[in-house]
């Protein structure tokens, strides 16, 4: 069944990146549809896999409430196997769930439509160009910008070619709610009030795990990986990333007393590289759908919302436009802004994040050592893809490293071509 008159804005995927985008519009004036896989009485559950740690930069740019936070945390740690490094950042742990519906409520009091069990398949196509979605089947929306927020799934995305979908460096993750965690144990940095990553090859070969502290005893416990090569090279044979997480559970004595809290299960994909194009005519492909990440400590919900109020931005000029220029030169105004706002140095922080993967857990500890030593602006530059911060991190023992990632850079080329 085809809708004949079309809305100015569709968008798939109501999670972070879509549901600020819709609102952002909806407030605008637009009319705006949001089409989510997932039925409203259960949402959000498959799509409910963030760590959900945020910073007060992200909670105030996006008025996002004091109701929606589960703790406010005082310090980030980073853990090497045998070390540890504290520095004072304030943050907040938000219940996922809570903020994607407070993200869905806010839209619609704003006037944005949306209509859920709608499984958006592919695009509606006429005359060359993208005109609306088909969803559950046969069911169509037309819209004279369509935007794809689906995620790692991209239905819209591959099948316009707008991104460089090869999908190198998936990144997979599992996570838990526990109570009973011991925050302050002996023999580790006090992980009380804080939310701590831990690079440990033996924990999270190719990746990293985390304890987000969430008030009392409780925590959110996870790992996650890339299945690249650092994750071959150090990987135990048989193990999923269920058993990578049983076997950190098991041998770490803050867990020892921890049992998991029932229903509080998150497990998420994506796949980090760089883009080569987020738009084209009449679309736009934002959140993590094309994800970016900061190297050390991610922040996955600002850079979703940055894309989603990025890709607002671009619609509106698109639409407000004497002749409602939506074409890819116009809708071209995204890219600009995902790379000045949302990405900004998106490649070194890539290149960065590689590199840290392919490091051995004994560089981890170095590592550490160094930033303990040096103080938080470097941590915090180089995390942002500052080059001279990156270059004052590295050792002469890293040439190995740098030869390695050299060498992968020349067969993924190859390959390629």
């Amino acid at each position: 069944m085809s809708e004949s008159e079309p809305h100015d804005v569709v968008i798939a995927g109501a999670g972070p990146a879509g549901a600020q985008c819709a609102q952002d519009l909806a407030t605008r004036g637009y009319d705006v549809v949001v089409l989510e896989t997932e039925a409203e009485a259960e949402f959000p559950r498959a799509s409910n896999k963030s760590t959900a740690g945020t910073f007060p930069s992200t909670m105030t740019t996006f008025g996002i409430p004091d109701d929606v936070v589960m703790h406010y945390t005082d310090d980030v740690v980073i853990e090497s196997p045998n070390n540890a490094y504290k520095y004072g950042q304030t943050g907040a742990v938000l219940e996922f769930a809570d903020f994607k519906n407070w993200l869905v409520d806010e839209g619609r009091a704003e006037g944005a439509e949306y209509r859920f069990d709608a499984r958006v398949t592919k695009p509606l196509m006429e005359g060359g160009e993208i005109a609306g979605v088909v969803y559950n089947g046969d069911e169509e929306v037309r819209g004279d910008v369509v935007i794809d927020a689906t995620g790692p799934s991209a239905p819209l995305a591959r099948k316009l070619g707008v991104v460089d979908l090869e999908r190198q460096n998936q990144a997979i993750g599992i996570e838990y709610e526990f109570s009973g965690v011991d925050t302050n144990a002996d023999g580790y940095a006090d992980v009380t009030d804080a939310m701590m990553l831990r690079l440990d090859h033996d924990i999270a070969p190719g990746g990293y795990s985390w304890i987000f502290h969430t008030g009392e005893d409780t925590a959110k416990v996870g790992v996650c990986y890339l299945q690249n090569e650092a994750h071959t090279g150090n990987a135990r044979e048989g193990f999923t990333i269920d058993d990578y997480l049983d076997y950190w559970l098991d041998t770490d004595p803050r867990f020892e007393n921890a049992e998991r809290i029932e229903g509080k299960q998150h497990r998420g994909s994506a796949h980090i590289q760089m883009p080569s194009s987020l738009s084209t005519d009449n679309f736009m492909a934002i959140g993590d759908t094309v994800p970016t990440l900061d190297p050390l400590w991610g922040e996955g919900i600002d850079k979703c919302m940055r894309s989603g109020r990025a890709a607002a931005a671009t619609a509106d000029s698109c639409l407000t436009h004497r002749s409602r220029d939506t074409s890819a030169e116009h809708m071209a105004v995204y890219d600009r802004l995902w790379n000045r706002d949302v990405a900004p140095d998106m490649r070194k922080r890539l290149v960065m994040t590689e590199l840290l993967y392919l490091s051995s857990n004994d560089r981890y500890d170095a590592l550490i050592s160094d930033l303990n030593g040096n103080g938080n602006e470097i941590a915090q530059n180089a995390n942002r893809g500052k080059l001279w911060s990156m270059l004052h991190l590295l050792k002469r023992e890293d040439v190995p490293v740098l030869a390695r990632y050299a060498e992968l850079q020349l067969k993924r080329r190859f390959d390629f071509l």
